[in-house]
């Protein structure tokens, strides 16, 4: 009879000993399946930097109006008789748009993209540019009138690149025009203050 209980004892020992080792071999073999299903489930990101139709927009938009800036700035800059704060903000402004002229320039190169294609539709007087009348009028004033004239049409000038500067913001994905965008809006509006100051006491 003992001999009996023992051998039953030992029958039901090594059966439990092996369900727990395939128990256990089983929880090993889990982890494995679970890591490579992991694995395929990582969503691939979309690539950085790079440039949508806002940002050749603003570009190619910007880019003219800066040079007609800078024309402005040539123009009271060759004139006797303008007074001294005009002609320091004239060479502030050249001075600021000129570099960024050649950097968004860069840009259109590098995005393959044509100056020209951006200019259809934009019109002298769109977006504050000085149509062909008011840029022969500044060209031909002197002193106090050619200092009022291009005070006034900066500011209009200005407010049209704030305008395409925040348009931009709203729209663009472009790291650098973003941040240059910014960078109008900021010195621009400041200028725009130090011009109707100006303005006040001619």
């Amino acid at each position: 009879m003992r001999i009996r209980t023992t051998a039953l004892f030992t029958a039901a020992l090594a059966a439990t000993l092996v369900l727990g080792g395939c128990s256990a071999a089983s929880e090993e073999a889990t982890p494995d399946v679970d890591h490579s299903t992991h694995g395929d489930t990582t969503p691939s990101s979309a690539p950085a930097g790079t440039a949508n139709a806002a940002d050749e927009t603003f570009a190619t938009m910007m880019i003219p109006h800066h040079e007609q800036a800078v024309e402005m700035a040539d123009m009271i800059l060759d004139k006797d008789g303008v007074d001294t704060r005009v002609t320091e903000l004239a060479q502030q402004i050249k001075d600021a748009q000129a570099p960024e002229i050649e950097t968004m320039t860069g840009w259109l190169t590098e995005w393959g993209v044509s100056l020209d294609s951006g200019m259809a539709g934009h019109d002298m007087g769109d977006d504050g540019m000085m149509d062909e009348s008011a840029m022969t009028a500044l060209d031909d004033a002197d002193g106090a009138d050619a200092a009022r004239l291009f005070l006034e049409g900066m500011v209009m000038h200005h407010e049209g690149a704030i305008d395409m500067a925040e348009t931009e913001l709203a729209d663009g994905q472009f790291p650098d025009a973003l941040e240059l965008a910014q960078q109008v809006i900021d010195g621009q509006s400041a200028e725009i203050t130090t011009m109707n100051d100006i303005l006040d006491t001619l």
